[in-house]
């Protein structure tokens, strides 16, 4: 398979446990390979910031730990994929997140005349992703992010950029955060099977920088 940058275009998939980092991953990618990053998590989260009707819908699921249902999330990402930064790849981040979504994925593809190139799964342990994600912070009014550990911010409780006050995200309590994984390990994690199956799939230890994870995954590019 010849990498991205080598005349053909690259479609990959990231996969991994909520706060595995892949979505730092992606931007890193984007940048180095010039594709685009398609985050649905982002999507959702601007439709529920913004207080859109699918905002609305999907911020019940989300608040919950739960998946947002297949026919919101499929829908988003189809016409996602017809924009023209899409032509020379791109990198699905969050999405499929489980085996109904990888089938729509692959008749949509089907339809489009392409496949999924790569695979990518992002292997982290359960207890590090509790703390990664339960001592995130986020501004009410910028919606700049912090981490209590590796990011705090300057003053206890404001945000460093706008002055706001910092809260933690329902979805992102302990108690939500050990669901959200739960629902990873029964809906999502069958994926990584569905795609080794079909010899698409290669893992990564999610342990270290970030730049050496980057550094792991560039090199299955």
């Amino acid at each position: 398979m010849r990498g991205i940058g080598e005349g053909r275009e690259m479609r990959i998939i990231l996969l991994g446990p909520p706060g595995s980092g892949k979505g730092t991953q992606a931007r890193m990618l984007v940048e180095k390979y010039t594709i685009p990053q398609i985050s649905t998590g982002e999507i959702l989260r601007e439709a529920v910031r913004g207080a859109t009707p699918l905002g609305t819908q999907a911020k019940s699921y989300m608040d919950r730990g739960d998946l947002v249902p297949d026919e919101v999330v499929i829908g988003i990402v189809k016409e996602r994929l017809k924009e023209s930064d899409c032509q020379n790849g791109y990198i699905l981040d969050g999405f499929p997140r489980t085996l109904p979504q990888a089938d729509a994925l692959s008749h949509v593809l089907r339809e489009m005349e392409g496949d999924i190139d790569l695979v990518i799964g992002v292997d982290v342990s359960e207890e590090e992703l509790v703390q990664r994600i339960s001592q995130r912070r986020t501004c009410q009014e910028c919606g700049e992010t912090f981490h209590l550990l590796f990011h705090p911010p300057k003053i206890e409780g404001r945000c460093d950029k706008c002055g706001g006050a910092i809260i933690q995200r329902d979805d992102e309590k302990e108690e939500t955060v050990r669901n959200r994984l739960q629902v990873y390990a029964a809906q999502t994690a069958p994926l990584l099977a569905y795609y080794e199956a079909q010899k698409k799939l290669k893992r990564v230890e999610g342990k270290g920088s970030i730049q050496e994870i980057f550094e792991k995954i560039c090199a299955l590019l």
